[in-house]
């Protein structure tokens, strides 16, 4: 056997390591234990979506750094993520933040079509090639600012089922609770540093919500996040 051949196979291997180390002893120990979830994370790679830099550390229990100041959630959110909205193939997701594509990738595989938009030219150029060259192909990435929801000229897919927030924000604005279809949920990180909570947010009805909220964690800002009012009562 080559020698090439047989050094390639190694890294394969070091890789599927790699990969089941970070489910049995990041994801699985963070409460995500739906089989389809974990089964997801082996079929899309995560490594085909982190910058060529940081490959090393595709499967370290950290956020890895994107252009522009921004990163790459850790595995274990993503995979609690993914858990906690049980995304469906029928449905339509929009998601706010693009980084480097992956999430989107995940999301897409599970649903029938995902919208995700970047506020940075260079992360939605990133987001779009990499999704590309993974063959994912019911991915609309696109350029603007979400923070207080898409208002994009063509919205076939609004309102959307799942709506997913890649950076947190210090209370949801009414502009992105009104893209959310009755029934749908949306995944937020909610509150300021040190104390952040990850919440599920369902439309039960036309003018009210369930808030749910599924862990603590601490991630950046989304860029342009409505601030609180500072009026004091």
């Amino acid at each position: 056997m080559p020698s090439s051949l047989i050094r390639y196979q190694a890294i394969a291997m070091n890789i599927e390591q790699a990969r089941f180390n970070m489910i049995e002893q990041q994801i699985r120990p963070w409460d995500v234990l739906d089989l389809d979830v974990l089964e997801l994370l082996v079929i899309v790679k995560r490594e085909a979506f982190v910058p060529l830099a940081y490959r090393a550390l595709a499967f370290a229990d950290s956020e890895i750094p994107l252009p522009g100041g921004e990163s790459m959630l850790a595995p274990r959110v993503e995979a609690r993520i993914m858990q906690e909205l049980a995304v469906q193939k029928h449905e339509t997701v929009l998601e706010i933040g693009a980084g480097s594509g992956y999430m989107a990738a995940l999301l897409a595989y599970k649903a029938r079509h995902v919208t995700t938009v970047e506020i940075n030219p260079e992360l939605k150029a990133l987001a779009e090639k990499n999704l590309a060259d993974y063959g994912v192909t019911n991915v609309e990435v696109a350029e603007g600012d979400a923070a207080q929801g898409y208002t994009g000229l063509v919205q076939p897919h609004a309102p959307y089922d799942v709506i997913v927030v890649s950076g947190s924000l210090p209370f949801v604005p009414e502009t992105l609770l009104a893209q959310l279809k009755v029934g749908g949920r949306m995944f937020a990180v909610v509150g300021a540093a040190p104390a952040m909570t990850a919440q599920i947010i369902t439309r039960v009805s036309d003018v009210s919500f369930n808030t749910v909220g599924v862990f603590e964690t601490l991630i950046k800002p989304l860029q342009n996040a409505p601030a609180p009012s500072q009026f004091k009562f």
